[in-house]
C-alpha cells in the first residue's frame, strides 16, 4: 500500500490515545494518531515521525501519524509503521498475491459477519487438485519489537483473545479453514511470539487455535515513509 502525501515531523508529546504533538516545519501542530495502542516504546521526545497529510477539509486535524523511526542502538535506524488500518490493506494485497495458502482465489471479501462475530476476511479458493475451500482470515498488526523477535500484543487485548477462541471453535467444526495473519509492520525481526508477559490468556489462546488447526502466519513488512509492502514470512514460535 502506499501513502500519498507524506510529511516529516519531530513527535512532541501525546496527551491522549487519539492525538500527539509534533513539531512541524518548526511549527507545533497537533495530529491524529492511527493507533489508538499504547506504542509507549516508539512515541519517545524527539523521535522521527511521518504523517499523512488529508485532502478533507473539514477535519480538526489535517494529519495522520502514520510512521516512527525507532532507534535500535547507537548505529542503526528502524522505520516502523504504526497505523492501525495499513494492516488490513496490507493482507489483502498478501491474500490475492499468495499461491501457496491460496492457489486461486476466487472469492475475497473483507469484514465478514457469521453470526455474531465479524472477521476481517472471507475467502474461497481453488486448490491445485480443484477443490473448494472456504477460508476465515483475521488480521493482527504488530508493531512492537523486542531484540529482534517481534511481538503481540503490546496491552491486553480482549478482542483479539474473542477472536482466536472463535476461529478455534470453527475450525473444529470443520466448516472452514481458519487463519490468523499477523501483519508485523517493520523488517529485520527473527521469528514473532506472542507477548505472555502482557497476556498471557491470550498466548495459550494462539498455543490452542494452533492445536486445533488454525494456521498461524507472521509476515513481515517493508517500510517506507509513504509506503508498506508484505515481504517475507517469518518464523512463528508459540
Amino acid at each position: 500500500m502506499r501513502y500519498p502525501k507524506i510529511r516529516k515531523a519531530i513527535f512532541l508529546h501525546r496527551p491522549n490515545r487519539f492525538i500527539a504533538h509534533v513539531l512541524l516545519d518548526g511549527k507545533n501542530e497537533t495530529v491524529h494518531v492511527k493507533n489508538t495502542g499504547r506504542c509507549k516504546e516508539l512515541l519517545v521526545p524527539d523521535a522521527t515521525v511521518y504523517l499523512e497529510e488529508s485532502d478533507n477539509p473539514v477535519r480538526k486535524t489535517k494529519y495522520d501519524l502514520i510512521a516512527v523511526e525507532k532507534i535500535v542502538n547507537a548505529q542503526e535506524l528502524l522505520l516502523i509503521n504504526m497505523d492501525s488500518q495499513a494492516p488490513n490493506k496490507v493482507a489483502a494485497e498478501w491474500i490475492r498475491e499468495n499461491k501457496t495458502y491460496f492457489p486461486k482465489l476466487t472469492l475475497l471479501k473483507p469484514e465478514f459477519t457469521l453470526g455474531d462475530s465479524r472477521f476481517d476476511f472471507y475467502a474461497e479458493y481453488e486448490d491445485n487438485d480443484g477443490l473448494h475451500h472456504k477460508s476465515l482470515i483475521e488480521v493482527k498488526g504488530c508493531t512492537l519489537g523486542k531484540d529482534g523477535v517481534a511481538l503481540f500484543p503490546d496491552a491486553p487485548t480482549l478482542r483479539g483473545l474473542k477472536h482466536v477462541r472463535e476461529l478455534t471453535a470453527l475450525r473444529k467444526s470443520g466448516e472452514y479453514e481458519c487463519m490468523i495473519l499477523i501483519i508485523v509492520q517493520m523488517k529485520g525481526c527473527k521469528f514473532f511470539t506472542p507477548n505472555r508477559e502482557t497476556h498471557a490468556d491470550f498466548a495459550d489462546a494462539l498455543k490452542e487455535a494452533k492445536a486445533s488447526g488454525v494456521k498461524i502466519i507472521a509476515v513481515e513488512c517493508e517500510v517506507t515513509p509513504d509506503t508498506l509492502l508484505a515481504k517475507d514470512e517469518i518464523e512463528v514460535k508459540l
